[in-house]
């Protein structure tokens, strides 16, 4: 918490999807929330939905957003992120490693070309590595230490789906680095966890709603979840105490195929 008592969070991918219900919904119950994203205008409309989804909730002058543009696979740009924090609140207490992205979906694996396979790895592994790493060396510094790290995996940290190698390697290797996480952190009250979701609605998933490639080869509808579900499931495993972890949770549509998948 800062002076004024508030919590305060880092949610990466903040300008659409899971990260900007994840945001909303941390504003919502009383956190601060530094947004990040490429898309500046983007994270100022989920600022501005933060403060649409507050009204008629007990006010809090200190609880507030704050709008960064930050490419996380840029090392100088989440430097910069950290710093503005850093600045502006005076400590942290939870990242949502969020920032992601699928790749060029439907690429045979032999056809997938080198300069994609380097574009999701640096989204999503060098991304979530860089900012875990800065969040790690704020909490093990700041009075009183210690805070929490969320990893975004997916269930295809478990299980593939057909021609989809770049996302489904960086997701498995995101488990990896949520146990190394979980066991350094120890000494300094740093908890992290991992959600692994599975068909929430947003922009990245609105093509399963009209169809998807099976591990059959046959391409079928599936069904989705509401991304607000998700979002009350992250604040969930962030507001517990450090002394308690969600390790790993998997949240998904009921009736999906992920069970029995292929």
């Amino acid at each position: 918490m800062n002076a004024m008592g508030t919590k305060i969070a880092i949610v990466t991918g903040a300008g659409s999807g899971i990260g900007r219900a994840v945001a909303v919904e941390l504003l919502r119950t009383g956190w601060s929330v530094a947004l990040a994203g490429r898309r500046a205008e983007r994270l100022e409309e989920t600022a501005a939905l933060a403060e649409t989804a507050r009204a008629g909730q007990p006010a809090a002058e200190d609880v507030t957003s704050l709008c960064v543009r930050t490419d996380v696979s840029r090392p100088d740009e989440v430097a910069a992120l950290f710093t503005a924090v850093r600045d502006r609140f005076g400590r942290l207490d939870f990242l949502f490693n969020n920032a992601g992205t699928f790749g060029p979906g439907g690429v045979p694996f032999e056809e997938l070309p080198y300069e994609a396979w380097r574009h999701v790895v640096g989204t999503n592994l060098d991304g979530a590595f860089l900012c875990a790493q800065a969040a790690y060396r704020q909490m093990k510094e700041q009075d009183p230490q210690g805070g929490r790290i969320i990893n975004n995996g997916s269930i295809s940290a478990h299980t593939p789906r057909p021609r989809s190698a770049a996302y489904t390697a960086t997701k498995h290797a995101l488990t990896g680095l949520t146990k190394s996480l979980s066991l350094d952190g120890r000494p300094y009250r740093i908890a992290c966890g991992q959600i692994d979701i599975g068909n929430a609605a947003t922009d990245m998933t609105e093509r399963m709603q009209t169809g998807a490639l099976q591990a059959n080869g046959e391409v079928a509808p599936e069904p989705v979840m509401d991304v607000a579900d998700v979002a009350r499931t992250v604040r969930h495993m962030a507001a517990l105490p450090l002394e308690a972890n969600v390790q790993f949770a998997t949240v998904l549509a009921t009736a999906m195929p992920f069970v029995g998948r292929g």
